[in-house]
């Protein structure tokens, strides 16, 4: 097949883009960034495309002949009417365009923050009720991707069936060391912010309820893959792992793999039984199951490194690529 994919050098893109091309899929991707990966402006099958998610035009013509669409890239804006217009609007737009082009397959990029706050034991058919913009952003995007059954012939009359097949896969907390040179991590600092601490020998003290089913973009690229190959339509999955590892267990392994570190490591707060999402579905339709930790170790190393070098006054270079996934 050939697929377009959106924010194809962030977090999870990067990762989900060399694997459909060692799977011998073709990728066209558009990236605000075409220059930053020099490894991806020379690989065969792949064509690297400059552009935002509001460039519709670039959009369109990219799209012209592929069989699939995998959105990842996230449009982000400030407030309300921004989020919409930077993020839903173009989810929109892309969702119509690819029908209209002829695509046979198309992936949303979701989160769990669509649902708001965690209910232990949820499934992807929870109801949405999010408390932030974000997740309202996702939950909206969602609905079109669902809703998206017919386009009208006029107001109140239906025309044409909607003939591409439309999933939606929900994140939650994804972590990525950068999959090439010049690659991307996640934004969120906390991986970074353990290290630096460890590496300088500060006192961390952590919540020892807080965590979450932490799973690698390397992970989540095996769910793009499954669902791109796959004719289910309208279908939701949670791309997460079926292990609950706190921060403070995080901090102790980072302190594992730098045993000269002075830090105490201290957890506060009364040990509870976690609370999950359930990833039944992802093992039940999809056969994949995933541990948590799997890659949750050379992650931790590579933060260890990285504060190493940055202490020594090494040049470390910026992981983090804004406005893609």
């Amino acid at each position: 097949m050939e697929i377009f994919i959106t924010g194809g050098t962030g977090n999870i893109g990067q990762y989900v883009t060399l694997l459909l091309l060692e799977k011998g899929h073709k990728v066209k991707m558009l990236t605000r960034t075409p220059d930053r990966i020099p490894a991806f402006l020379s690989m065969e099958n792949l064509t690297v495309i400059g552009g935002t998610l509001s460039d519709y035009d670039i959009i369109e013509d990219a799209i012209e002949g592929c069989d699939g669409v995998i959105h990842i890239a996230l449009g982000w804006g400030n407030s309300p009417y921004t989020m919409m217009k930077e993020d839903t609007l173009s989810t929109a737009f892309l969702l119509e365009a690819a029908e209209k082009k002829g695509v046979k397959k198309f992936i949303y990029t979701s989160s769990t923050a669509a649902l708001g706050n965690l209910r232990n034991g949820m499934g992807e058919e929870a109801l949405r009720v999010p408390t932030d913009l974000y997740g309202a952003t996702k939950a909206s995007s969602e609905m079109f991707v669902l809703g998206f059954k017919n386009l009208y012939e006029k107001q109140g009359v239906f025309g044409e069936e909607v003939k591409m097949k439309r999933n939606i896969i929900r994140p939650g907390y994804t972590y990525s060391n950068p999959a090439v040179e010049g690659g991307a991590s996640q934004a969120d600092m906390r991986f970074k912010n353990i290290a630096d601490k460890i590496v300088r020998g500060e006192d961390i003290t952590l919540p020892i309820n807080d965590g979450t089913q932490f799973l690698s973009s390397r992970q989540i690229a095996e769910v793009y893959l499954k669902i791109i190959e796959s004719d289910m339509n309208e279908e939701i999955f949670f791309a997460l792992g079926n292990r609950f590892i706190s921060w403070y267990e995080i901090a102790l392994i980072a302190k594992e793999l730098y045993p000269q570190s002075q830090s105490k490591i201290t957890a506060v707060g009364e040990k509870e039984e976690p609370t999950y999402y359930s990833v039944e579905k992802l093992k039940n339709v999809l056969g994949l199951s995933f541990d948590g930790m799997d890659d949750m170790r050379e992650h931790i190393k590579w933060n260890i490194e990285r504060a190493v070098a940055s202490k020594e006054g090494r040049m470390v270079h910026n992981v983090v690529h804004e406005f893609d996934k």
